[in-house]
């Protein structure tokens, strides 16, 4: 009897918490939380996107992968609004982020003012020592920014579903966003 009584409990808890992560809401906190806690998945798009890039060095990939860390381990979100009509879903969340938008453009800005300091034996620009200007500058930023952002979501099998979100998005959950 005691079995049973414990196998019961044990399924209402079971689907009483799946019940309670089955909205729109958790769906979004949970997709962000897996930035913040660096998720392995998280952290394999990171590595397949910088080993696609060719215009790092693997020591600027490298401190690039820890910046992105950085960037997501201090990311911090509040869930603004949530909208259901029917089948669809709407959650607006705001985001803040390190602005490394705004360290790039003042690198580049840099560059523009003193070319010189980047110029290779041929007096043309070095991009690997400006790019390890650039990486530098974004190191150092204390700059936040934040972003509103509404994901989508749409529910399949009495299950809700996050939408992909778009590259706008991602960059600005990269801190990358140019506004």
């Amino acid at each position: 009897m005691k079995k049973l009584i414990l196998v019961i409990m044990t399924l209402l808890l079971v689907v009483g918490c799946d019940s309670v992560m089955n909205n729109p809401t958790k769906r979004v906190e949970t997709f962000l939380n897996k930035y913040q806690i660096m998720d392995e998945e998280v952290l394999k798009q990171l590595d397949d996107t910088l080993n696609k890039d060719n215009t790092l060095n693997d020591n600027q990939k490298d401190e690039y992968r820890e910046l992105m860390k950085k960037q997501y381990q201090n990311l911090t979100y509040t869930i603004k609004d949530e909208e259901v009509d029917g089948d669809n879903a709407t959650v607006k969340a705001e985001i803040e982020v390190y602005d490394f938008n705004k360290a790039m453009m003042d690198a580049d800005n840099y560059l523009v003012e003193h070319q010189e300091e980047f110029l290779d034996d041929e007096n043309n620009v070095d991009n690997e020592k400006f790019m390890d200007y650039k990486i530098e500058q974004m190191k150092n930023t204390n700059d936040k920014v934040k972003y509103t952002i509404e994901f989508t979501l749409t529910k399949k099998d009495n299950n809700w579903n996050l939408d992909d979100v778009d590259e706008a998005t991602r960059q600005k959950i990269h801190g990358i966003y140019n506004y």
